[in-house]
């Protein structure tokens, strides 16, 4: 029987192991970390027969040593291990990639980018499933792609392991249809899984991030445009002015997208905002441009969501999705949890969850995006970045900043150095939270937005606990 090792407890590596085990394999999963929760999953595995080993991290020093190699999103793909893997010859491979292989004969639409990635994703899932399409979000969001082909390849009335195979098989057919698999690929995801080839490709933004792993912009863009090169149909934020770019250069064939009007396409083929519309144009002189969705359905606020709007359309004309059905699903979507979500409303002061907000260019969207004054909280585990813009938007529209996790001294000393001295590092999010109300009663604010611009690893999980945690304290106001 081969033997294969999967790197990672998380959602992403147990659905990799179960999907190996199905397939025959034998499988080992590891991680360095040991907690309660994983001890338990240690046991619900071990009753499948598959070997978990926690507080351990892969060797490959003995002769039994695995075929294949699986990895976790989290896991770096450059750390010597792997690279030892490569040169003993044995294959190594992302949780992606996995899923792939068993999923290739579904069209895919995948959407990466820097920020907008989730909403876009959540969007074109709705639209799809709108329009009666069986078309399930994964990857970066919602399930693990290897949970979705868990689905296809067991039939319901077999005892089926993944939440998302007894969630949705087809009782009169027996196994799961899926008519399109909508994937948010991070670029850690898209670095691992080299031979996804989506029917559709999007390309949400384009800044600096994750450059700690990734060393420079050119190795993050590469990655990126790798998976979009793979696809058959690429759409581009037309407005991003790093795609825009490089735009003419690397992607003349693609579909563009702009709120600015028609003029702001590169090329003849796209969809653009005028007059409160949503158009396509798919070029050539006897084509006319076509109305498709009012921008007033769409209920979530920031001119950033315009865009993530545009190519969501874009990926469902593409797909061959009819005005009606967009229009509904789009009129229908309430806005991703932890992106600009409305917490509460309390004595006047609306409470604002933005914990996905982990990087400079996405917490200053948040500015941008509510009204001002503003009280602000924002810290964490900081990353590289150019901070400037944002530093900015706080001078501009925040009356008081207060700090949390590790990043708070640094913050504090970059804002002094920008002239802004009204912050206070506040620690945690017990003390931010009730302060925040205070503040914005004295400044007469009438937001609280919590938008770290930082990662969450300091002080929780992920940036979902973060924010869970920010809007049970902001309800315990009420």
């Amino acid at each position: 029987m081969p033997k294969a090792h999967v790197i990672g407890l998380g959602k992403s590596g147990i659905a990799a192991a179960r999907l190996l085990k199905q397939e025959g394999w034998e499988v080992e999963i590891g991680d360095r970390n040991t907690s309660e929760n994983f001890l338990k999953q240690q046991q619900e595995l071990a009753a499948e027969q598959i070997t978990v080993k926690l507080g351990y991290s892969l060797q490959l020093h003995d002769s039994d040593l695995p075929q294949l190699i699986v990895v976790s999103p989290g896991v770096p793909w450059d750390i010597g291990v792997l690279n030892k893997a490569r040169e003993l010859g044995i294959e190594t491979i992302g949780e992606m990639e996995l899923a792939w292989r068993h999923l290739q004969s579904v069209p895919w639409v995948a959407i990466t980018g820097t920020n907008g990635k989730t909403t876009t994703t959540s969007l074109i899932a709705a639209i799809f499933q709108q329009a009666g399409f069986h078309a399930p979000a994964c990857g970066n969001i919602g399930y693990a792609a290897c949970e979705v082909a868990l689905s296809l390849d067991k039939g319901q009335g077999e005892e089926n392991t993944s939440s998302f195979a007894s969630s949705v098989s087809s009782p009169s057919s027996g196994h799961t249809q899926i008519d399109w698999v909508i994937a948010e690929m991070s670029s850690y995801q898209i670095e691992s899984s080299s031979s996804v080839a989506p029917h559709i490709g999007v390309w949400t933004t384009f800044t600096p991030d994750h450059l700690s792993r990734h060393k420079t912009i050119e190795n993050y863009y590469n990655i990126k445009a790798h998976l979009l090169r793979q696809s058959q149909l690429q759409v581009f934020n037309g407005d991003d002015p790093y795609l825009r770019k490089v735009g003419v250069r690397d992607w003349s064939d693609a579909y563009w997208t702009s709120v600015k009007g028609k003029d702001g396409l590169i090329g003849d083929k796209g969809y653009y905002i005028e007059d409160g519309w949503v158009v396509e144009t798919r070029g050539g002189a006897s084509l006319q441009d076509e109305c498709i969705v009012e921008v007033s359905a769409l209920r979530m606020v920031g001119e950033h969501n315009l865009q993530n709007l545009l190519v969501s359309v874009a990926a469902a004309r593409l797909a061959g999705i009819d005005q009606d059905a967009i229009s509904r699903a789009i009129s229908e979507f309430p806005g991703v949890s932890h992106r600009l979500e409305h917490i509460c409303t309390w004595e006047g002061i609306d409470f604002i969850n933005d914990s996905k907000a982990t990087n400079y260019d996405a917490a200053e969207v948040g500015l941008v995006s509510v009204k001002s004054p503003v009280i602000l909280i924002a810290g964490g585990e900081a990353k590289a970045g150019d901070d400037n813009g944002w530093m900015t938007k706080i001078k501009d529209k925040a009356a008081s900043v207060l700090l949390i996790g590790s990043a708070a001294p640094a913050f504090a000393k970059r804002l002094q150095e920008v002239g802004y001295h009204s912050y206070e590092i506040v620690e945690t999010m017990e003390k931010a939270v009730p302060r925040s109300a205070e503040l914005a009663k004295q400044y007469q604010a009438p937001v609280v937005l919590l938008s770290p611009a930082c990662a969450s690893f300091d002080q929780y999980a992920n940036f979902e606990q973060r924010g869970d945690h920010f809007r049970q304290l902001c309800l315990d106001l009420v």
